[in-house]
């Protein structure tokens, strides 16, 4: 059963990833006690677990601010979670189960349906259940919780890209191709699609670099997402 202080921390990392609390911003504990309708131990504890996960930087007798990437830092971040997805797709190449198989498959196409609605914030949620659906597949349970957590550290920046041009699209050809490599058994093409589709450079780089004022200025949150929470389907805390 899901504690109180769990929900707290999905709405509050939720409100990080879609940008409604920015890179850089100020976390009053006060305001946001407010906001949830909770004291400020909880929240106080909250900003720590955050914290603990890269998400919020705690400064002595300054208060807490959303943790900011500079360039080098999310090249170099891009470069592991590729690297980590990559083996993800290599072993359920290898391991995953008809039953897998089947999962993949409906987030594959759910990923469609979003392309197709031309809805890139359902499809940034469908997104992570079809890089979920990957993930488990490893049947590696070490390093499905590793590139969980580095998903979820850079899911502002994931979700950013989804709103440059024609990036949908292109999203999800690559998962095509990925599909395809994985239900044939095909490790090594998998392992190599994986690894392009996830690391960000040359144009793709610029263009995140070129979007990152709109994440800060919190021009990324859609209409009403301030009280949305986890979707169903997404990674897991």
């Amino acid at each position: 059963m899901t504690s109180r202080s769990e929900i707290l921390r999905e709405k509050m990392e939720e409100l990080i990833a879609v940008g409604a609390l920015a890179p850089g911003q100020h976390l009053d504990e006060t305001e946001l006690a407010a906001r949830f309708g909770v004291s400020r131990t909880p929240i106080r504890e909250t900003l720590i677990q955050l914290a603990s996960m890269g998400l919020v930087v705690m400064r002595p007798r300054r208060g807490a601010l959303v943790a900011e990437l500079g360039p080098h830092q999310l090249v170099e971040m891009f470069e592991v979670m590729s690297e980590l997805e990559a083996t993800c797709s290599r072993l359920a190449a290898r391991r995953m189960t008809p039953a897998d198989h089947v999962r993949l498959l409906a987030a594959h196409l759910a990923c469609r349906e979003a392309r197709d609605a031309s809805d890139p914030d359902a499809y940034y949620y469908k997104n992570e259940a079809f890089h979920e659906a990957i993930y488990a597949g490893s049947h590696n349970q070490f390093l499905l919780e590793q590139t969980r957590n580095l998903y979820r550290r850079l899911r502002p920046y994931r979700r950013l890209q989804l709103r440059v041009r024609d990036r949908v699209g292109a999203s999800y050809e690559e998962h095509d191709g990925l599909v395809q490599a994985i239900l044939a058994g095909d490790g090594d093409r998998a392992e190599q699609l994986t690894r392009s589709h996830v690391m960000i450079q040359g144009q793709r780089f610029a263009d995140l670099m070129a979007s990152l004022p709109q994440l800060a200025a919190g021009e990324l949150l859609a209409p009403g997402a301030a009280g949305r929470t986890r979707r169903e389907g997404a990674p897991a805390p």
